[in-house]
């Protein structure tokens, strides 16, 4: 038999809206705990969203909070239990699963303050001036291009301001950290070093330099600076490629010391079979005289820079020496070489899935501290985090955000809903909160805000419906591509056409969409810096009197457009993978880059002190007896470096020993490159150019090739099969709560559970939901028919490849499970695409 019904008056404050509310809400008392949501609670409060424009907050319960006073009373007293310090501690564990922090700290109240003050933007942002400040030096240091040189006593003063600030940020660290576990930390130990280091360094120059200045004084710790970026905490991604190539390292030394025993071992069947038989290079040089001299030679012929080069002499005396070379290459590039990439692809593999499984774990081992502090004992060991301590959670958690926008993601984590979040619901706080969420006045654009009358008006919509509609997108498309047509036939006639039918296209597009919507994706922000550079360029030239013909900039910003063909293509199917491929690994690429840049900022400073000075540029035009002559070296007299005319390739300066290195990297004539440095210096200078290659192009860059494999599979995987996102996302999309989408419930149960619509009548096809086949080429969403809170839910697509990752492992552990025993025997059978599939 049914209770009886008690009615509860409750006022409803939104503080995003500036609104109160009175309510009435009928709540029927059932003898489970569960509570059955009102007809009156489906319509929601009346919101102000700026001038002249209202929207109903479509929301369900808990965002009337109807409980019975008795209720709220026994609730508000356990609340009030709840100590202000446990608060902000739950509330700084939140933050640190949502960023991927995973220190372990002092949980005393004035250690968090200080932890949370150490991640404050103001000092990330001044560690990051610093340490490019610290590595920019090298650029003013000797040597160093004339016009760039600084003297010393103002590189010292400045690199002596950034170590004091590092100083200062590691002892910041100090204060908060427990002891036992940051002494025990290699990157602490390594950053403590190499300050002490450096200032050791400083003060044995500058009694070096007083002492004996002519004996060209060094700075050994200059290569030491960028050990910066990969130790401190804020470099976390770098740091993590960084372990990754410290693990995989080991992995593969046994397959390197058998390549290099091999080519040891070819070394000496080149010395016995050509050892004797008086040939040379075409230079004269002695063709397989010594043993080094063969390893060296067979270890560039591995790279193919010196193929065929290097096999022509001995070709010349007998065909039947080509197999020895052709044995060669089979086994040490094309076997050896593919064995290295596999095993390091493997490696790759494996430490990748480690550093994913201990980033799962470690933000629920944060959130289940955080639910220890907050959780509540509603009786039957049940222990929940209740609505007002949610509350007061969320407001330190997301402070600038409504009481609406709190209460919605309690909705969506609250799946009994019972007004209170579990464990298992709570442990999934940290991805609730990494999707964007916005209300009407977010989505609103600059003009529809302040002029909304003449922005809503008949006309305008009009105009806005045709901009979004596709064959506008079409239209345009059209034209590049006959754009592209012009500029291939070298017709100029039309260039100011197409630049105002462009421009055009973009004012339209920022009126349309606003700003905020339209910047946001890659292309448009391309089309905009080319077009209006285009237009500015051409303003300059035509006021300054120039011809058509002197339009230069004109021609090619125009061209730089054409380069929109790129996007029409990721809307063929057959391109899409290999071009959302490179999309998805756009961000990494600025990660391996940094990897790449700490090797050549420690190479560059090496060799500007092993080789600068050794010759220079003067041009090739000399004559013979001046000092200039043969780069200012006469060694270099008869060698390939100077025949090929790479004077310029010197490590004079910082930025030319970037340039060189890049070269190296790049591998093509890089023992020609080296023969120049050798002759100038000794055999013994082929150490440093073996190492570079090793480090650099053998190991760094087949790991990037390795994270690009991994990519394209598991972009490959996505579009070939289902769905692919997190219990969250899943249940945002059965409420309708994101962009462009309805209410969709397909679950029985689930309706029986919940039988709230939150958005009336609004009801989209099943693809609708589940079709991730668009590309970038789509058009953007109209915001300004959502009503409402709305989730911005990405394609799983467009997702970060780290965060594909980690939904995927997710699929294959318990929702509750934080890793405590964790076993990979004891996996689930996967619920969805997970990681070992692929």
């Amino acid at each position: 038999m049914a209770e009886p019904q008690s009615t509860t008056q409750v006022v409803i404050e939104l503080s995003g809206g500036n609104v109160s509310a009175t309510k009435e809400c009928e709540v029927q008392q059932q003898q489970s705990s569960n509570h059955q949501i009102t007809d009156n609670q489906k319509k929601g409060p009346v919101v102000q969203n700026g001038p002249g424009v209202k929207d109903t907050l479509e929301l369900p319960s808990p965002i009337v909070r109807a409980h019975s006073k008795e209720s709220l009373r026994s609730e508000s007293s356990l609340d009030q239990q709840l100590k202000e310090e446990d608060l902000i501690l739950a509330t700084t564990l939140v933050i640190d699963a949502k960023s991927g922090r995973n220190f372990q700290y002092k949980t005393e109240a004035n250690y968090v303050k200080f932890y949370n003050l150490y991640h404050s933007w103001v000092l990330r942002w001044m560690l990051y001036l610093f340490i490019a400040i610290d590595l920019a030096l090298a650029m003013f240091e000797k040597p160093a291009n004339p016009d760039m040189l600084w003297p010393i006593g103002a590189t010292m003063s400045v690199e002596v301001l950034c170590l004091l600030f590092f100083l200062f940020r590691f002892c910041h660290a100090v204060y908060f950290s427990i002891p036992r576990i940051f002494w025990r930390d290699t990157k602490n130990i390594l950053i403590l070093a190499i300050i002490v280091l450096t200032f050791l360094d400083m003060i044995c120059f500058l009694i070096w330099d007083n002492v004996a200045h002519d004996t060209n004084p060094i700075r050994w710790s200059r290569p030491l600076r960028p050990l910066f970026i990969i130790n401190f905490s804020d470099g976390k991604q770098i740091r993590r490629a960084f372990r990754n190539i410290r693990r995989t390292v080991p992995e593969i030394l046994n397959i390197l010391v058998l390549f290099f025993l091999s080519i040891a071992l070819f070394a000496l069947l080149a010395l016995k079979l050509f050892n004797k038989r008086n040939l040379t290079y075409p230079d004269g040089t002695p063709y397989f005289k010594e043993f080094f001299d063969s390893i060296w030679d067979l270890y560039v012929l591995v790279t193919t820079a010196n193929n065929p080069d290097v096999m022509m002499p001995a070709y010349d005396e007998s065909n039947w020496f080509a197999f020895f070379f052709i044995i060669y290459i089979i086994i040490c590039l094309y076997i050896f070489m593919s064995i290295i990439l596999a095993a390091i692809y493997y490696n790759y593999r494996n430490n990748l899935k480690n550093e994913i499984r201990a980033s799962v774990y470690g933000k629920r081992k944060k959130l289940g501290e955080a639910f220890e502090l907050l959780k509540v004992d509603k009786g039957g060991d049940q222990m929940v985090v209740t609505y007002q301590t949610w509350c007061r959670l969320l407001k330190k958690v997301i402070p600038k955000k409504s009481q609406a926008h709190i209460d919605l993601l309690m909705k969506i984590l609250d799946t009994d809903m019972n007004h209170q979040i579990e464990r298992k619901e709570f442990l999934q706080l940290a991805d609730l909160l990494q999707l964007e969420l916005s209300e009407v006045t977010d989505r609103m654009t600059f003009l529809e805000r302040y002029i909304p009358t003449f922005y809503n008006s008949t006309i305008s919509r009009g105009l806005k419906i045709g901009v979004r509609h596709k064959a506008f997108r079409y239209f345009f498309d059209f034209l590049i591509f006959v754009n592209a047509w012009f500029i291939g036939f070298d017709v100029d006639k039309a260039d100011w056409f197409f630049l105002a039918m462009f421009t055009v296209e973009i004012l339209l597009k920022l009126y349309t969409f606003g700003p905020k919507e339209f910047f946001v994706r890659f292309w448009n922000s391309f089309d905009f810096l080319v077009v209006f550079s285009a237009v500015i360029a051409s303003a300059i030239e035509a006021a300054e009197g120039a011809s058509r013909e002197e339009f230069k900039t004109l021609d090619l910003l125009l061209v730089l457009r054409v380069l929109r063909l790129v996007k029409i293509f990721g809307s063929i199917q057959r391109f899409k993978v290999v071009l959302q491929t490179i999309i998805n690994i756009g961000p990494s690429i600025f990660t391996y880059g940094g990897v790449i840049f700490v090797f050549y900022y420690i190479f560059a400073i090496i060799g500007m002190e092993i080789f600068s000075g050794k010759f220079d540029y003067y041009g090739y035009e000399t004559e013979e007896g001046d000092e200039s002559h043969f780069c200012g070296n006469p060694k270099l007299n008869g060698t390939a470096f100077f025949k090929f005319q790479y004077c310029n390739n010197n490590f004079n300066d910082f930025l030319k020993s970037l340039v060189i290195l890049f070269e190296l990297t790049v591998v093509n004539q890089w023992h020609v490159i080296a023969s120049g440095f050798v002759a100038v210096t000794s055999k013994a200078a082929r150490i440093y150019f073996f190492m570079f290659h090793l480090t650099c192009v053998v190991i760094v860059l087949n790991i990037f090739i390795a994270f690009i494999l991994e990519a394209f599979i598991l972009e490959y995987t996505i579009d070939k099969s289902g769905k692919l996102e997190s219990c969250v996302e899943t249940k945002i999309k059965q409420l309708g709560l994101g962009i462009g989408q309805g209410t969709r419930k397909t679950n029985p149960q689930e309706v029986q559970k919940d039988d709230t619509e939150l958005v009336p009548n609004e009801q989209l096809p099943e693809s609708s939901f589940d079709n991730d086949a668009e590309s970038d080429t789509d058009s953007i969403p109209d915001l300004s028919i959502e009503t409402g809170l709305k989730f911005h839910l990405k394609k799983k697509s467009r997702k970060k490849v780290e965060v594909l990752l980690q939904q995927m492992f997710e699929g294959e552990i318990k929702p509750e499970d934080e890793g405590h025993t964790f076993d990979e025997n004891e996996i689930n059978v996967p619920r969805k695409l997970t990681l070992d599939t692929v």
